[in-house]
């Protein structure tokens, strides 16, 4: 059974790291570029957001008994299949996923232009991907 309590406080970090995120919307790609402390905050605040959102749906799968989850990508999939999340929120997800890979793993030749896209066009995604979860509560 799934338990609120733990969607609860993984859904309470989001929020803050969702607040984080939209006070560094404010910046122009030229002052978010140029600024180590903005870029390497949105940079880790949407990986703990994404991250997040796999946490709550590896709880639900689990705990739900959905299925069985041999990469991240296999949670948005369980989640539609049982008629949690649309087709549409699945595959937005999947491609967090990959974004979230990216962040941890090709660190070193991450594009600025690209996160900041993330950060201007991606926080409602992840804001809906939220409200979702919050139906557990």
């Amino acid at each position: 059974m799934v338990r609120p309590e733990v969607i609860q406080r993984r859904l309470q970090k989001l929020d803050g790291y969702l607040q984080i995120l939209s006070g560094l919307q404010r910046y122009s790609f030229e002052e978010f570029r140029q600024d180590p402390e903005r870029y390497g905050s949105a940079e880790r605040f949407l990986q703990l957001g994404i991250k997040t959102l796999i946490d709550i749906g590896n709880h639900v799968i689990a705990e739900s008994g959905l299925g069985r989850v041999d990469s991240y990508r296999d949670i948005p999939t369980l989640l539609e299949e049982h008629g949690y999340i649309d087709a549409e929120a699945r595959e937005t997800w999947i491609e967090m996923i990959g974004f979230r890979n990216i962040l941890l793993h090709q660190y070193t030749d991450l594009d600025r232009e690209v996160v900041y896209r993330v950060l201007q066009q991606g926080l409602e995604d992840i804001a809906a991907l939220r409200r979702a979860f919050a139906q557990f509560l």
